[in-house]
């Protein structure tokens, strides 16, 4: 059958024969018919009913596998989207009923186990969005069933999948983070660990008593163990989820006794080399142990005071110790012959040590790990402890710090782990051999996989005993550490092990070893022996010098830089790729200290960088590759504007990595970084880079380009370094990106704020371009300056008052007009008046019933700074753009509300720059010599007097204190060029141009003029102000 066209759901009725059409064309080879199944599909599952014949397709096991599977994937991903009830096409309550009603018996008989394990999902999605409230009798009938099909006729597949259900319902509700769900499951948790406990114990007997007393029945035993092993999985979850005080409950206590003494049966078992078991029943075995040692780590974590207080909890981790101290014996290299003699043949993995004692061993570090915790920093709880936990916490801290981590231990542990586990294996010199890049990647680069890895694990481990353990451990440490670190000492491996104790303690060493005396005497000449082997030191070298620089003061760094120098030195004998990849990373931590100087550091500049730029280029893997580019940036943040006569070189590399980076878009990123932190050390020399830089930001940033989700903010970062260090004789270069910026400049962009960094960055770059650009670049700012945060807005509102005043110094009077009209015509300035006089009109309530306006008091500030800026510019601008703006209004009446806000506005501006601004511009407001300023003659001789007050210092002060006079002595030191067009428009601005004093006489002049006079203007005006207020503004020698 064709499913060339899809209908709706309407068009094509949705019954079990059509769903079964379609099922069966979307689970063929045909991609035109799953094409068209699958949209036929979605057309129905929105449909009620789909879902139930969907499970009534599925439980016909007669029909063919793919159709059940896709059956079952559809039923699954459907409870996510439509179970809920609140979801769009909610299933309907019946409908839910009876998918509830037939999926367990459906799970327990599936003869599949693939389809059984994703029906199993499906049921535990269900128990979580229903049980307790809509499904409370959830976990009671999994129980049920798996009771009555334990007790029945035995089918072991009815049991498996029984037990899978079960496993999959526990695993989903252990993670429900509602105290609800939580609560009802730890309610019947006793009834599951009842009938779960007496599966596994009567299956570990049945297998058990089968190969020790040779039993005949192997397949039944085959099945038992495998049984066994699954409940163990779920019992492993359930122990842990099921209680809060698993110490409190005797069938956990009883159960807890029964697999410790099974764990250590079956460890009997699975170690002796002796046994007749086969291969794949001591596999099973081992999976069982496995699944009680994470149990145990687990518990441990999860319920510590509950762990120490169960019975032989102690002796558990005891017999760990036991057992890491007799793996330990065998797990490091006793030679680094496996170093020597590796040639790139394949080696039988066979050689290594039994995988499940590593296992093993690995989780007792982890159970002891969890101890220290426990101890020494016990995690802290919101929950409302009664007294009894508080009780059972303390008790638990003192019964393991007294039986298992006492000084004694604390010694023998730390010897142990350094002498056996800090060691290299075969296995590891092999590796280094034949797969350099992904060994250093595995052992440096992965921080977080210490939980899966011995050596790692030991260091952490060996760590957390020296911070806790200082008194009894230091001079143990200090002691073997005298007599390994000489010259005379040949036992690289030995050595290798204790540098790494001693690296890993450096916090608490600092004060304890004369380190410069050891680097001197020891270090800077073993890093120079021509030995096999010692590439191991050399390594370890560069690893102890990376943690001790951080945390001591004095060091000789001179010979450290001459170190890594000798170290990255490919032409070295020994120097492998190892070697140089691992002294390129610690090289960061090197160099990163607050305290670093270039001067030092400027011999070796050269060579470590050309050193550093070329191991880039060798090394193939993307993490080294980003590693050591991290170890670049540092470099460069570090070294700052010195790292100019390298930047060649830097780029060199740089340009065609970028090209063989293709998709891995996080070595892009950092190559953005990179050329970031290079243009802005290098300044002005970056300009001729622009030919690099510009294809490389556009290819990012534009809107169509497909990879610009992952490199826009990085690329962003770069675009405003580039154009603050562009000199303003070079904006033909970066213009052609300027289009790029008008789609970020939208509400809730993400990269709004940094748009519009780039666009005022623009504006002082090329304001000429930036004003023929107006229309576009205006066009959304009057919806950015409602609903934004401050950041946002004050951005907004400094780029439209620099635009401003670059059109005033380009074009005069004319070109501040036109561009006026433009924020008219874009609402700007009605956006602006329009939350003023929301302000105002706020302000003016009182009382319990005071109105709260939206408008931030700096956002209001700025506000009345464009129009200042207006009004600065001529009066008549002001006025005009104001009658525009409220053509609903009189200008009388708008100016009525509009001045008095100011005024009132203005005891709230407390930085001098902007008072200023402001108070110029309402004194120009006088040459008007309008009724609506004259009014206000009061308020403004008390702006002055408290402005000029302000300024001069003191009424002597001849001259006003922002008054600039040379634009030159205003420049900083080290000045971009971006700082340098900031000056020189700052230097313009009249607030740093006019002195106040002259330009208040010359205007109050000009309106005493124009009012008829002084006895007028004083029997008209001056009369109307308060005596207190001319008596002040008089001592200013103004009036």
């Amino acid at each position: 059958m064709s499913f060339a066209i899809e209908l709706a759901g309407e068009a094509n009725p949705l019954s079990i024969q059509s769903l079964y059409q379609t099922l069966t064309a979307a689970s063929s080879s045909n991609h035109q018919q799953v094409k068209s199944g699958t949209q036929q599909l979605q057309n129905w599952e929105k449909q009620p009913g789909f879902f139930c014949l969907l499970q009534s397709i599925f439980v016909d096991v007669s029909l063919p596998f793919e159709v059940r599977y896709l059956c079952i994937i559809q039923l699954k991903n459907g409870i996510d989207k439509y179970w809920r009830k609140t979801a769009t096409h909610a299933i309907k309550k019946n409908e839910k009923d009876q998918i509830r009603s037939r999926s367990i018996e459906s799970g327990t008989n599936e003869p599949d186990h693939r389809l059984a394990l994703h029906n199993a999902l499906m049921i535990a999605k269900i128990v979580r969005y229903e049980y307790p409230l809509d499904w409370p009798d959830a976990i009671s009938s999994i129980v049920s069933n798996l009771r009555q099909v334990s007790q029945s006729d035995g089918n072991p597949v009815r049991l498996m999948r029984a037990l899978i259900i079960l496993l999959e319902v526990i695993k989903e509700l252990s993670t429900a983070r509602i105290q609800r769900t939580r609560t009802s499951m730890q309610a019947a948790a006793l009834k599951v660990l009842q009938v779960l406990g007496k599966i596994y114990v009567d299956k570990v007997q049945a297998w058990m008593s089968f190969f020790h007393e040779a039993g005949t029945d192997e397949g039944g035993a085959v099945d038992s163990i495998d049984q066994s092993l699954l409940a163990l999985r779920v019992l492993r979850r359930l122990l842990i989820a099921g209680w809060e005080c698993p110490n409190r409950s005797t069938e956990v206590r009883e159960i807890w006794n029964l697999l410790i003494n099974h764990f250590r049966d079956m460890l009997s078992m699975a170690a002796n080399e002796f046994s007749s078991l086969h291969e794949n029943v001591r596999r099973l075995v081992e999976k069982h142990l496995r699944q009680i040692a994470k149990l145990h780590v687990n518990l441990a974590k999860a319920h510590p005071s509950g762990f120490a207080l169960l019975p032989s909890s102690v002796q558990l981790v005891s017999a760990y110790w036991n057992l890491i101290t007799q793996f330990g014996e065998t797990y490091g290299s006793q030679s680094f012959t496996a170093f020597k003699e590796s040639n790139g043949q394949s080696v039988d993995e066979n050689d290594r040590s039994i995988p499940i004692m590593e296992f093993l061993g690995l989780k007792g570090l982890l159970l002891l790990r969890a101890c220290v915790k426990m101890v020494f920093n016990p995690a802290q709880t919101f929950r409302y402890q009664q007294a009894e936990d508080k009780e059972e916490k303390a008790q638990s801290r003192q019964i393991i710090k007294e039986n298992v981590l006492t000084g004694a231990f604390a010694k023998v542990a730390m010897q142990i782990l350094v002498t056996h586990f800090f060691v290299f294996t075969q296995h590891d010199l092999r590796d280094w051999g034949e797969q350099p890049e992904e060994w250093e990647r595995r052992e440096e680069g992965e921080e977080d996989t210490w939980e899966f890895s011995i050596r790692p694990c030991a260091e952490k481990l060996f760590l957390e005993l020296m911070l806790n353990y200082k008194e009894q451990l230091v001079q143990p440490l200090l002691s073997v550490f005298g007599t390994v670190a000489n010259l005379q000492n040949r036992d690289i491996l030995q050595k290798d092990s204790i540098y790494g104790a001693i690296g890993l303690a450096a916090s608490v060493l600092d004060d304890k070893i004369e380190f410069n005396s050891f680097l001197r005497n020891t270090l800077a000449q073993e890093v120079q022996i021509e030995e096999p082997g010692c590439g191991i030191l050399r390594r370890r070298i560069a690893i102890v010098l990376g943690q001790w620089l951080p945390v001591k003061d004095g060091l000789d760094r001179s010979l450290v830089y001459q170190i890594f120098q000798h170290l990255l030195d490919k032409d070295t004998p020994l120097n492998d790729l190892v070697v140089r990849i691992t002294a390129g990373r610690q090289l960061k931590n090197v160099i990163v200290p607050f305290d670093f100087k270039f001067e030092q550091f400027k011999p070796y500049a050269a060579t470590i960088l050309h050193h550093l730029v070329a191991l880039i280029e060798e090394v193939e893997l993307n993490e080294i590759k980003l590693a050591l580019l991290n170890t670049l940036l540092v470099l460069i943040q570090s070294v700052e504007e010195q790292i100019a006569p390298f930047a060649n070189q830097i780029i060199s590399v740089l340009a065609p990595l970028w090209e063989q980076a293709g998709t891995e878009f996080l070595l892009k990123q950092s190559i953005l970084g990179i050329l970031s932190s290079l243009i802005s050390a290098i300044k002005g020399e970056s300009q001729k880079y622009h030919s690099l830089l510009i294809p490389l930001i556009n290819s990012s940033v534009d809107i169509n380009s497909e990879t610009r989700v992952y490199m826009l903010e990085d690329a962003l970062d770069l675009w405003v370094n580039v154009l603050q260090q562009t000199p303003s004789n070079a904006v033909q270069y970066v213009v052609p990106l300027v289009p790029h910026l008008f789609p970020m400049l939208e509400v809730g962009s993400d990269t709004l704020r940094k748009a519009l960094e780039i666009c005022e960055t623009y504006v002082y770059l090329a304001p000429g371009e930036m004003l023929a650009s107006a229309d576009m670049i205006l066009a959304p700012l009057p919806n950015l300056l409602q609903g934004s945060k401050r950041e946002v807005s004050g951005s907004v509102l400094s780029i439209v008052e620099l635009l401003m005043q670059s059109a005033l110094e380009l074009g005069g009077i004319e070109a501040l007009t036109v561009f006026t009209s433009r924020l008219l015509q874009v609402d700007f300035l009605q956006t602006i008046l329009s939350g003023l006089r929301d302000a105002h009109e706020a302000h003016r309530t009182t009382g319990p019933h005071r109105t709260k306006t939206w408008l931030d008091v700096l956002v209001e500030t700025d506000y009345f700074s464009i129009l200042a800026r207006l009004a600065l510019a001529g009066p008549d601008i002001f006025i005009h753009a104001v009658r525009v703006a409220t053509p609903q209004e009189q200008f009388v009446t708008t100016i009525a509300w509009l001045l008095p806000e100011w005024f009132r506005h203005l005891d709230n501006i407390s930085h001098p720059e902007r008072k200023k601004l402001h108070c110029l511009a309402v004194t120009v407001l006088l040459q008007t010599g309008q009724p609506w300023i004259l009014d206000h003659l009061q308020d403004l001789m008390a702006v002055w007097t408290e402005v000029i007050v302000e300024l001069y210092d003191n009424v002597e002060r001849k001259d006003d204190c922002l008054v600039y006079w040379d634009v030159e002595a205003m420049r900083g030191a080290s000045e971009t060029a971006e700082q340098e067009r900031q000056r020189k428009i700052m230097f313009e601005d009249p607030v740093h141009r006019l002195d106040l004093k002259p330009f208040i006489r010359e205007q109050l002049q000009h309106a005493i003029t124009s009012s008829g006079g002084s006895d007028e203007f004083q029997a008209q005006w001056i009369i109307n102000v308060d005596k207190d207020v001319l008596q002040e503004f008089g001592k200013l020698g103004i009036f």
